[in-house]
């Protein structure tokens, strides 16, 4: 029997180069596959930003990625997942979209404290995705859960390990670990870049759980149930684009190990994107 392949791309999104986080343990779990990768760091942060406006720029961003023929949509940002995932379905009817919620259901199955903590923005919190997810996984467990403003351009900055951002860091972990957290949701894809500093604040005897494997486990379920995996034997590839300044994204693509993949700018006109 012949098994039908697919070899449209998949494409991602973020507000800018956090996505990758996720985009780098899809292009490992799936490596025949294509990804097209847009950050919109010309509007980072999203998660200081009012949903309606993250809304906005989702839609955007999704109809230039059908453009490009992408096969499938992950938005690899909490923020745009909380503010418009279901509003994508809705518009875009049987086409797939992979989204991002806190892991808070794997952080508390395995809590033996009883106390779990979660780092975010501050409009994941704000959002109904949030608070349904706490509804659902955790009513037996005390959830903390702590906003992060301005850790996001920290990263996208490059102060991966710098005494302010860990005295940044310091001041939101401190008083989870004063109430006996043992385990940590990276409730944003930007904050994996800064896991190592993360691990050294929070020390061994908490988890970090980070939910990027399973977004991948997700991608690749989906591409098998709808018989859209590209050929085994093809040859994956990463593209780039952004909506700021492309050596700077470089930079920070080189810091995670990913500094073959091409970049190159996108501009948005009104409403519309543009990926040449």
């Amino acid at each position: 029997m012949t098994v039908a392949h697919d070899d449209r791309p998949i494409g991602i999104f973020d507000s800018g180069i956090g996505g990758l986080t996720v985009a780098s343990v899809i292009r490992q779990a799936l490596p025949s596959e294509r990804l097209l990768y847009f950050g919109d760091t010309a509007h980072m942060p999203y998660g200081q930003r009012h949903l309606d406006e993250v809304r906005k720029f989702s839609f955007g961003i999704v109809d230039a990625l059908r453009r490009k023929h992408c096969k499938m949509v992950v938005i690899a940002c909490n923020t745009a997942s909380a503010a418009a995932l279901s509003a994508l379905r809705e518009a875009h009817p049987g086409y797939l979209f992979v989204g991002m919620e806190p892991a808070v259901k794997p952080a508390v199955e395995h809590t033996r404290t009883g106390t779990v903590g979660v780092i975010a923005t501050t409009a994941t919190f704000q959002s109904e995705l949030y608070a349904s997810v706490v509804e659902r996984f955790a009513q037996d467990v005390q959830v903390l859960h702590q906003p992060c403003p301005g850790l996001v351009k920290q990263i996208e900055a490059g102060e991966l390990d710098t005494p302010l951002t860990e005295e940044m860091l310091r001041g939101w972990l401190q008083p989870m670990l004063d109430k006996h957290i043992d385990a940590l949701v990276l409730g944003c894809t930007h904050y994996p870049i800064v896991r190592p500093l993360i691990e050294r604040i929070v020390g061994p005897g908490v988890r970090i759980v980070d939910p990027a494997p399973a977004i991948a486990r997700q991608v690749q379920r989906l591409l098998e149930s709808y018989a859209l995996t590209s050929m085994p034997t093809a040859k994956g590839s990463l593209t780039c684009w952004t909506s700021g300044e492309p050596s700077t994204f470089h930079v920070l693509l080189e810091r995670l190990g990913l500094g073959s993949t091409e970049v190159r700018a996108a501009q948005w006109s009104g409403d519309v994107l543009n990926l040449p």
